[in-house]
């Protein structure tokens, strides 16, 4: 009995197989993997314009820090000339 089990089990998957390439192989699957194809390239096309548009946004934010980073040490360079002239003229 249990192998008559198995062999029905083996046929049931040789005939479930079979038909399952036929339909993946039929037209209509081939024209839902052309459309599922193609949107997934306008998302990648749209994914990839956000991305070119953060690395620009982050391009000009470091730019800006940089800028900022320049001011404060032109800054503290000039309030320890300030300081270093105060203390010469203690002296």
């Amino acid at each position: 009995m249990n192998a008559v089990k198995n062999i029905a089990v083996f046929v049931g998957g040789v005939v479930f197989g079979s038909l399952g390439f036929k339909l993946l192989a039929s037209k209509e699957a081939k024209k839902v993997y052309v459309h599922t194809a193609a949107a997934a390239m306008r998302a990648r096309s749209s994914v990839m314009t956000d991305v070119t548009k953060v690395r620009e946004s982050c391009g000009d934010i470091v730019a800006e820090a940089k800028q900022l980073n320049e001011q404060k040490r032109a800054e503290q360079d000039e309030k320890a000339q300030v300081i270093e002239d105060e203390s010469e003229a203690v002296q």
